[in-house]
Order: structure tokens, then sequence, then C-alpha cells
């Protein structure tokens, strides 16, 4: 089945229930989670600290005031239902009933629907026979509101957005929900990232429990990351909890850069607006937010290595001794796919990161440049007029992630 008729036939069988849902040599499933971290998330007057047994309360609250409406997308993060209790699907060889094996993606920022990802997927776990789960970032797909990607009420927020700020560029009813929310606080991307990462480590800890039906209790498993989701996945892979993550290789697609090296100004991604909020916020005045804000300096800067790691992350200039030897004493178990014509996440910048400010980092860094135009946010596109070209690339590039992984 070539990549074209792939997505469509997945697309077709991909809605609930996923009861007897196969296609070709895999087959679907879905299993619910419940996040044990949204009280991390902002909202709360009071905060606990499993780690270190300490009740912290907030003394300092970051807040960009960009015309603030009525219109659900300013809820307090830790009471969005959605974002704590949840499905989550996983695409698994035909016929086995508990894989030994598991691959976790990881999606794209601002993404809302799984759709693109199926092809990918099957790919992955028919070429690595295992069992490829599809897990949400927080607040990203089946973890958002179906409000945020209502058509007619984002378009009216977009347009508002664009009445009182008239220099944005790529305000989007696509974008409009998440530009908002990271405007006005954008130590969301912080909160988020962190309940994700916890998230996976919870995730990893009840199949090793024994409590997943379709993943044996000895599992090996490996993570693909694309765009923030690769961020993620080396966030995760560098902290290595526990030991979690000794053998787990991860592949990057369109990821691997600090975050201060990203141009996600997109009509699918952030507006302009959002994204000089976050690099503010995030890159040029990062170190003195944390001297006032108590909550993010105890989870950055006191005893949770997975906040140095995600701070190590953020700006290029910054801790570079510190990541590049986390980097270097992984080179083995780290792979990544650039593309040429990628805008958002260059090649070069994926490079400087992986491979280090004086290259002796070895990390391969696959560059490839598909006959055919396509995006950082829409790497294969369904364009019958080029799905040859599209199939032949596809396979190529999943080929060699696939070969990553069996090594």
């Amino acid at each position: 089945m070539n990549y074209t008729d792939s997505y469509y036939a997945l697309k077709n069988i991909f809605s609930p229930p996923f009861i007897n849902k196969s296609i070709d040599t895999i087959e679907l499933h879905e299993e619910p989670f419940n996040s044990n971290s949204h009280k991390i998330l902002l909202g709360k007057k009071e905060y606990y600290c499993d780690v270190h047994q300490e009740i912290l309360k907030p003394n300092f609250h970051f807040f960009n005031k960009i015309g603030t409406i009525k219109d659900n997308v300013y809820i307090k993060d830790t009471y969005v239902e959605e974002n704590q209790r949840f499905n989550y699907q996983i695409v698994k060889p035909k016929g086995i009933k508990k894989a030994d094996k598991a691959t976790i993606l990881l999606h794209g920022f601002n993404e809302k629907d799984w759709y693109k990802y199926l092809p990918w997927a099957k790919a992955i776990s028919e070429g690595t026979d295992s069992a490829v789960i599809l897990f949400p970032i927080a607040f990203h797909m089946q973890r958002a509101p179906q409000l945020w990607s209502g058509k007619r009420e984002m378009y009216k927020l977009s347009e508002d957005r664009k009445s009182r700020f008239p220099n944005i560029v790529n305000s989007t009813l696509s974008n409009v929900a998440i530009s908002m929310r990271l405007h006005a606080m954008p130590q969301r991307f912080i909160w988020s990232g962190l309940q994700s990462y916890y998230d996976i480590i919870q995730w990893i800890e009840d199949c090793k429990k024994g409590n997943n039906p379709h993943i044996e209790k000895n599992f090996e498993f490996n993570m693909f990351g694309y765009s923030i989701g690769g961020f993620l996945s080396q966030i995760l892979k560098l902290t290595n909890y526990n030991n979690y993550f000794n053998h787990a290789k991860v592949c990057l697609f369109c990821s691997g850069a600090t975050f201060n090296r990203y141009s996600p100004v997109s009509k699918f991604i952030l507006d302009s607006e959002a994204n000089v909020a976050l690099y503010s916020f995030l890159v040029e005045h990062f170190d003195k937010i944390l001297q006032k804000d108590n909550l993010l300096h105890h989870y950055i800067k006191e005893d949770h290595f997975e906040g140095k790691v995600f701070s190590s992350m953020l700006d290029y200039q910054k801790m570079m001794d510190f990541r590049q030897s986390l980097l270097k004493k992984y080179e083995n178990q780290l792979y990544a796919i650039a593309l040429k014509k990628d805008e958002v996440i260059p090649p070069f910048e994926i490079s400087n990161t992986l491979k280090g400010a004086y290259r002796n980092i070895n990390i391969t860094v696959d560059e490839l440049d598909f006959d055919f135009d396509y995006t950082h946010e829409n790497p294969f596109p369904m364009d019958n007029s080029k799905s040859k070209k599209v199939d032949k690339n596809f396979k190529l590039m999943f080929k060699k992630v696939c070969d990553f992984f069996n090594k």
C-alpha cells in the first residue's frame, strides 16, 4: 500500500470505538490515561512537590494584558478536563497480544489531529515490529477542548486579535487559541512541557507494572520525535529518569535545535505576537523571571534535573557545556533527519546543536531534500499529482528511521 492509499485508509478507520480495527499488517487500539501531573499546571493557589515533600505557594504571576475576552481560551490550565483524562491510541503489529518493543511517537506544535501521523506510525510499526504509541502532548490533539478547534469561534477570535494588533503576522483560526494563551502567559510552555514529560514517565511506569494490556511488562522502547515532539524527546533522553531511557534510541525529525533557533511564526504554529512574547520570556529575560517566580525557580533551578535539562535546551549560548556533555554521552543513541527547505527548524541549526560548537559530537544528522514542494508543517503533502514522488521519499526516509532503530 502506497503512502496516499495508506493515509486515507487509516484516516477512514481512525475513530472510536477502537475495537477490531486493523489494516494490512497493523491493528489499532485505544487506552485511557489519567495525568497525575496536571497538578503542577497554572491556576492553583498552592502546590506540592512530591520529590521534596514541600508545599509551594506561588509568589509571582506573570501575565501580558492582551485584551482578555471571555472566550473559554483563558481557562485555568489545571482545570482543563480534556488535558487531564484522555484516551491515546496504539498502532500494533497484527496478531501480537502484547508487544515487547514500543516506539513512542511525539507530534509537532499546535497539532489538532493524528491523521498525518498514521502512515508514519504504520511504517515504524512494520519496519521495527514494534507497537507505536501515539501520545499527545499537553493541551494538544485530544487533550485540548474542542472549542479551540472550532472554525467559526476561532475565526472570530483571530479577527479580533488582528484588530488589537494591526501589525500581527500569521494570525489564523488555526493558531489563534495557542497564540493567545502563550502570548498572555508564556510560562505555559514550561508547565505544559513538564506535564508532558511527567506523563511519559507515568506511562512507562504503568507499563512496567504490567498495567498496559498491549505492552509487555519488560518491554524496550525508542522514541520518534517530530518538531516540538523532538524537543520533548531530547529532554526525556538526556534526563534519563531512573535509567528508564538507558537503551532508548531517539530519532529526531525536523527537530534537534535549541528553542531560540526556531522560527515558529506560521499560520499553522504561532502568530508573531505570541512568538515575540515567548522568546522574550524564555530566552531574553528567563534568568530574571526565575529570580521572581519561586515556583518556576523550584522546578528549573532546585534539584529537578529535568528542569535543568529543559533550561539547557532553550538558549544555544547558555549552559552549552552541560548540554553538549549530555549529547556527547548519548551520541550513539541519537539520530536526526532534517529537511533542506525547513524554514521553522533549519538543518544548520539542528547540526549546530546536536554536533556541538566544535563539531566533536558524533550524532548523525541526515539532510534530505525531497523532489516535491514541502514544508516543515507538511513534509509529505497529500497531492495526487505528486503521489509517486511523495511515496518514494516517504519510504526512503522511514527506511532510515527503522534502520536506525533496528541497529
